[in-house]
């Protein structure tokens, strides 16, 4: 078990790794002394719900469980409202404490509907995918998905801790589970070369799910976003860098009423944005070849998704990052760092995007 500590400007919160580590949740609750908990799960992962609501209530609460179903639609308005309205129904109060139990949409969900019961309740991630591990539940992002714009309504809400267990993934499919390495090759592409080394050295037993060197990612992982988050918790300069891959996998996944899962948009996306580096002479080939070799060897091929170019296209001018209608996209420079903020020509994203769904 490796825990670390993120800053956050509503104080720091640890983040707990390991395999089997039930018995720190129960601790972190005991320390939280909540007046109440509930539990927000998935349909796929409600079996691990229960495991929590057992394993805590040693801690002296016994949480009830809300179910949404285990689909993008879940980060929507409709389940917010649905959320909140148990929440209400189960008078949970200021000292109440809501456990996210599940991927990046009940972490998202949960967490919106936490910062805003009763103006913020206290809030613990309880990620089951590697994607939410590595990604969704640090930094304290929360949301909904809009008509047309991925978690265009949300909050900055930071958890009071995260419990990330390794042994949630051996349940987890094989399709969802090398989908999350989209998000571990950001890492090292746009902001740490050791990552990206250590990936290359072990894509064999990551793709195998070893869970020793799992954790070592995972922590990795966790590191280079908390680094990120501490200096620019709101977004405003620096945290933008994390955004590597999204600006294309984000409106794939919109043009596509998110038929394409997360993971697969991501790694589009910094196809997308290393081809375009690239055109505009800000990468060499070296780093294209690199990063394509790499999601290859991680269960991520280069296919062309199914989607209309001109729907992908539209799509990126609702990006939440946009400012007057222009996209600030991120560049990959060399292995290991990116560069937030650069205005691309509109010929050369219609021409690479295009390329890359053809």
């Amino acid at each position: 078990m490796v825990r670390l500590i993120v800053d956050a400007a509503r104080g720091s919160y640890p983040v707990i790794i390991g395999t089997d580590v039930h018995r720190e949740l129960r601790n972190v609750v005991r320390r939280l002394d909540p007046s109440s908990a509930v539990i927000v799960t998935d349909s796929n992962v409600r079996p691990w719900a229960l495991k929590v609501a057992k394993a805590i209530k040693p801690s002296g609460v016994k949480p009830l469980i809300h179910v949404v179903p285990a689909s993008e639609q879940s980060k929507s308005m409709t389940a917010l409202r649905d959320v909140l309205a148990f929440f209400e129904r189960q008078n949970v109060d200021r000292g109440g404490l809501v456990i996210a139990v599940g991927g990046g949409t009940v972490g998202d969900l949960a967490g919106f509907a936490a910062s805003i019961w009763l103006r913020g309740v206290r809030l613990v991630a309880v990620p089951t995918t590697l994607l939410a591990m590595v990604d969704s539940s640090i930094g304290g992002k929360t949301g909904v998905n809009g008509m047309r714009s991925k978690n265009a309504i949300g909050t900055f809400w930071p958890p009071s801790a995260v419990v990330a267990d390794m042994a949630c993934l051996e349940t987890l499919p094989q399709v969802n589970y090398r989908d999350a390495f989209a998000e571990v090759v950001k890492y090292g592409v746009a902001m740490d070369r050791g990552i990206f080394e250590l990936l290359q050295q072990e894509s064999a037993r990551l793709v195998e799910g070893d869970r020793r060197i799992l954790e070592r990612v995972v922590f990795r992982c966790v590191t280079a976003k908390a680094l990120v988050v501490a200096r620019d918790e709101r977004e405003r300069g620096p945290r933008a860098i994390l955004n590597y891959g999204h600006t294309a996998g984000h409106a794939l996944e919109a043009a596509t009423r998110f038929r394409v899962s997360h993971g697969r948009a991501v790694a589009f996306g910094m196809r997308v944005a290393a081809r375009i580096a690239l055109a505009l002479e800000l990468c060499g080939p070296r780093l294209v070849e690199a990063q394509d070799a790499l999601l290859t060897e991680l269960g991520l091929p280069d296919r062309a998704p199914a989607a209309n170019p001109a729907r992908v296209l539209a799509a990126m001018a609702h990006d939440k990052k946009a400012r007057r209608g222009k996209v600030a996209w991120v560049m990959p420079r060399r292995l290991g760092h990116a560069e937030p903020g650069h205005a691309v020509p509109a010929a050369v994203v219609r021409r690479v995007v295009r390329k890359a769904l053809a």
